[in-house]
């Protein structure tokens, strides 16, 4: 059974229809990878999956539970699933600590202590331990961005999403933030990914997903999809891009 599973998604606003009959399996320890133009519903797609936008059709099932039921609940479904902004959307006046530990403690009743020793070890993990009491401006970007990853991680999500999450860092910080990501897919972590960094959908990916008018359009490993592409308007987006 996939660990994800989405069938027949569609979301609009208005007239515009952003993800439109969108099929796609994610099995448990995968990588697959979102790539395609701005406005694609790159972006819209996570945030169906992490409840954030409500579905106007189809289903999205999480570890075979249909997560766009009405009755679902929305906190509990949350709780396992990580979500990595591009733009770190860490609170500048609370402690780093306490930014990774705030949704565990209001919103999920993660005694205060219980919490605190867990935001401490994923700290730890990325490297951050000793900016537990430091503010997020203290913090380069590539390191606030690491910290969302932690704050993402300190409820051991059975999914994690990522949207864009180098686009808003300096090129030198790049590579600190992907070098997380493999080390995490590398320990089993299930994982849907916006990016345009072609480098790491070819070296972590187990799928690469092209999406055109909110559709995936080509899917399949990365070195058929990034190096021979079958359609036509994917070859045309590898090549602008690359060029």
């Amino acid at each position: 059974m996939s660990l994800l599973s989405l069938r027949g998604v569609r979301k609009s606003y208005g007239a515009n229809v952003v993800i439109d009959s969108f099929d796609l399996e994610v099995d448990e320890g995968e990588c697959v990878v979102l790539i395609g133009a701005s406005g694609s519903g790159k972006s819209t797609l996570l945030r169906c999956v992490n409840l954030l936008e409500v579905v106007d059709d189809g289903v999205i099932e999480l570890a075979g539970t249909d997560i766009t039921d009405p009755r679902a609940n929305a906190d509990k479904v949350r709780s396992k699933i990580g979500f990595v902004f591009q733009s770190y959307n860490l609170f500048p006046h609370l402690t780093v600590l306490d930014n990774i530990t705030l949704a565990p403690i209001r919103v999920h009743g993660v005694a205060r202590d219980v919490a605190r020793t867990r935001g401490l070890e994923m700290l730890d993990r990325v490297g951050l331990l000793e900016k537990a009491s430091a503010k997020p401006d203290e913090l380069s970007g590539g390191q606030q961005q690491r910290a969302a990853i932690a704050r993402a991680m300190v409820n051991s999500p059975q999914l994690l999403l990522l949207d864009e999450v180098t686009s808003a860092l300096d090129p030198e910080l790049v590579g600190e933030v992907l070098d997380l990501l493999r080390e995490l897919k590398d320990e089993g972590m299930t994982m849907l990914v916006c990016t345009h960094e072609m480098g790491f959908a070819r070296d972590v990916a187990d799928r690469v997903c092209f999406l055109h008018q909110g559709r995936p359009l080509e899917v399949g490993p990365p070195a058929q999809v990034l190096d021979d592409p079958r359609e036509p308007r994917t070859r045309e987006f590898l090549s602008r891009i690359r060029s």
